[in-house]
C-alpha cells in the first residue's frame, strides 16, 4: 500500500493544475473577447466625434487626414516635336496595262504573273500571217512599180513622154513604199515587249485567245519611280509643304527611312476632306507598289518645352490640372494645354519644369491631401 501512494498524490496534483489552467485560458479569451468589443466601440465613438469636428473645423479635417501612399514624377523640360502620322500608299507611276495594237490569235505567251523583265523583252506573240501575206504582195506590186518607174525616168530623161506619166510612176512606187512600211510596223506589234524593266504583275490572256487593239494583255509595274501617296485633313493646310521632312516607316517589312514631301495636292476632295500629299520613295528592294506606310510629318517643334505624361492630366469645371508634390502635401495646379503627342502633352502656362508631380495615386489624392511618398 505504500508503495502506490505518492504516485496517487502525484496524479492528483496535475488534474488540478490542469483543471485550473483550463479555467484560467477561457477567462484570458474572455477578457479578450471583451476588450475588442470595447476597442470596436470605442474606434467608433472616435471616428464619429472626428466626423462632427471636421465638419465644424475644416482645418482639423486636413490636419487629420491619413496619408495616401503616392509615387511621384518628374515634368520634363526639353524638346518637343509633334508629327502628322498618316497611312499611305506605295504607287508606281509606271504601273500600266499593255493592251494588244493588232488584231490575231495569241500564238506564244512567253511572260507568267511575276516574273522580272527587260525593257524591249517579248511577252507574247500574235499571229501575223494576214499581215505576211499582205507584205508579200505589196513587195511584189513594189517590183513591178519599181520596173515600171525606172523605164519611165529613162524615156523622160531623153524627153519621150509626158511629164504626167513619169509623176505618176514616181507616186506609184512612193505610195507602195510607204504602205510597205506601215505593214513592216504592224507585224512588229504582232510581238508585245516590255515597254521598261520591270514585273508583269498580271496576265489576262491565254493562248489561242483572239485579241483585238485595245484588249488588255498584261498589267505591268516598272521596278523605277516609286513613290508614296496619302491623304492629309486638310486642317494641315499649310503646315505640310514640298521639301518638307517625313519618317516612313513600313509595318509589313519592318523598315523605317526619312524622305522628303515631293507633292502637295491642291484640291480639296470633298468626301473625305483631304488633300493629297506626294513623299518621294528611293528604290528598295522589298518595297512593292500598294504596300502600307506609316508618314510621320513633324508640324510643330519646341526646344524648352515643359512636358508630362497624357494620364496625369485631369479635368473638371474650371479646366485642366495636375497633382504636385509640396511639403508633404498634394496641390492642385491648374494648367494650360499645348499640342500632345502619342503619350506625352505639352504644358504652355502652369508648370516650369521643375515640378514633382503625383503619378501612381494621382486619382486617390485632392488638395492639400497628406501624402507618403513610396520607395521606388
Amino acid at each position: 500500500m505504500k508503495t502506490y501512494f505518492p504516485f496517487i498524490i502525484a496524479a492528483l496534483i496535475l488534474t488540478v493544475a490542469s483543471c485550473g489552467s483550463k479555467d484560467d485560458l477561457e477567462a484570458k479569451k474572455e477578457n479578450l473577447e471583451s476588450k475588442k468589443k470595447e476597442a470596436a466601440a470605442l474606434r467608433t465613438s472616435i471616428e464619429a466625434l472626428e466626423k462632427e469636428i471636421a465638419e465644424m473645423d475644416p482645418d482639423f479635417a486636413r490636419e487629420n487626414r491619413k496619408s495616401v501612399l503616392v509615387s511621384t514624377i518628374n515634368s520634363k523640360l526639353g524638346q518637343f516635336d509633334h508629327y502628322i502620322e498618316v497611312t499611305g500608299s506605295v504607287l508606281s507611276k509606271k504601273n500600266v496595262s499593255i493592251s494588244g495594237e493588232v488584231s490575231g490569235r495569241v500564238q506564244e505567251i512567253n511572260a507568267v504573273e511575276g516574273m522580272q523583265v527587260k525593257a524591249g523583252q517579248v511577252l507574247a506573240r500574235v499571229d501575223a500571217e494576214s499581215i505576211l501575206r499582205n507584205i508579200e504582195e505589196v513587195e511584189k506590186q513594189m517590183e513591178l512599180a519599181r520596173t515600171i518607174f525606172e523605164k519611165q525616168e529613162r524615156l523622160w530623161n531623153q524627153q519621150i513622154g509626158t511629164e504626167i506619166q513619169y509623176l505618176e510612176a514616181k507616186n506609184r512606187i512612193e505610195s507602195l513604199e510607204k504602205n510597205l512600211a506601215s505593214l513592216k510596223t504592224q507585224e512588229s506589234r504582232t510581238l508585245i515587249r516590255a515597254p521598261f524593266s520591270g514585273t508583269v504583275e498580271t496576265v489576262t490572256i491565254r493562248l489561242g485567245e483572239l485579241v483585238q487593239p485595245g484588249t488588255p494583255l498584261f498589267q505591268f509595274v516598272g521596278d523605277s519611280d516609286l513613290f508614296i501617296e496619302a491623304d492629309v485633313s486638310e486642317r494641315h493646310i499649310g503646315i505640310v509643304s514640298r521639301g518638307d521632312s517625313v519618317d516612313i516607316s513600313f509595318p509589313s517589312i519592318n523598315e523605317t527611312f526619312k524622305t522628303k514631301v515631293s507633292a502637295v495636292g491642291s484640291i480639296i476632295n470633298p468626301n473625305n476632306r483631304t488633300f493629297k500629299v506626294e513623299v518621294f520613295l528611293p528604290r528598295m528592294q522589298n518595297v512593292k507598289p500598294n504596300m502600307i506606310s506609316v508618314l510621320k510629318i513633324k508640324d510643330y517643334e519646341n526646344e524648352a518645352a515643359v512636358t508630362v505624361p497624357n494620364y496625369l492630366i485631369l479635368q473638371d469645371t474650371k479646366g485642366d490640372y495636375v497633382f504636385l508634390v509640396k511639403d508633404g502635401k498634394s496641390e492642385k495646379r491648374y494648367v494650360q494645354r499645348g499640342k500632345t503627342y502619342r503619350e506625352e502633352t505639352e504644358i504652355t502656362e502652369g508648370l516650369d519644369g521643375t515640378e514633382v508631380l503625383v503619378d501612381k495615386g494621382f486619382r486617390e489624392v485632392g488638395d492639400g491631401f497628406s501624402v507618403n511618398i513610396a520607395q521606388q
